[in-house]
């Protein structure tokens, strides 16, 4: 079993992670669907929280929304990454979604996990590279919001994928070109993960991977292929996993 302390490189997930920031992205998708799915679909099955974890979690914001749709037998046109948010398209409904998130994060700040934050704080003294490895197009906002921003080298984030063109989790791209750019070796890297989708991309890239149990369940990041989880990255500390 490798020891996190002994890894060439660890790559953070953001949101669930570092950041209490899933729980804003929870709202603000619940007030998507909320809204949006009695008008479109009246007899299809409100949207909960276990349509959060099940179907959005860890996701680009369109195959979030594109698998919640599928789910409720809704189909709506793809659109364009800049349709307005009163768009009845994929990337309309996104884009609302998007704009809700901003608001609550502007109007309510980032809480950032504490056991996490000792987790970063003595990887930095040890001298080991990280990276932040998030599907969100807001990672730069909410790293810079928690105050984290200058602690990590690379930043591979939803508008760098869509630049270049990479795969989104579960797909391993965005963990292998942090790992790239880092220069380091994904069998000697860590990712770690608090989404079923991400734990996935990151065993499939070849990483160690470590679950976080931020509501996903133990079994079921085991089951997409996390090596150990743990509740709180304190735990990685205090064990002296290492």
């Amino acid at each position: 079993m490798m020891r996190v302390f002994d890894a060439q490189a660890v790559l953070f997930d953001l949101d669930g992670v570092l950041t209490d920031t899933a729980a804003v992205h929870r709202r603000a998708w619940s007030a998507l669907f909320t809204e949006f799915l009695p008008r479109v679909a009246p007899e299809a099955a409100p949207y909960t929280d276990a349509d959060y974890f099940e179907l959005v979690d860890g996701k680009p914001r369109a195959a979030g929304v594109r698998s919640v749709l599928v789910s409720r037998g809704v189909r709506v046109p793809d659109g364009e990454s800049e349709d307005p948010p009163d768009a009845q398209t994929v990337y309309g409904l996104g884009n609302r979604k998007n704009i809700c998130f901003t608001e609550i994060i502007r109007g309510d700040g980032v809480e950032v996990f504490e056991g996490s934050l000792r987790l970063v704080e003595e990887l930095a003294a040890a001298g080991i590279p990280m990276a932040v490895v998030s599907s969100s197009r807001n990672a730069v906002l909410v790293l810079g919001t928690a105050g984290l921003l200058d602690r990590f080298a690379v930043v591979v984030d939803g508008v760098l994928a869509q630049d270049e063109r990479l795969a989104g989790k579960p797909a391993p791209d965005m963990f292998l070109t942090a790992a790239r750019v880092l220069g380091v070796d994904p069998a000697r890297t860590v990712v770690i993960e608090d989404a079923v989708s991400g734990v996935e991309a990151g065993h499939r890239g070849g990483f160690w991977v470590i679950g976080v149990d931020r509501g996903s369940g133990p079994s079921a990041l085991r089951a997409a292929g996390a090596d150990i989880v743990v509740s709180d990255l304190a735990e990685l500390i205090e064990d002296q996993i290492r």
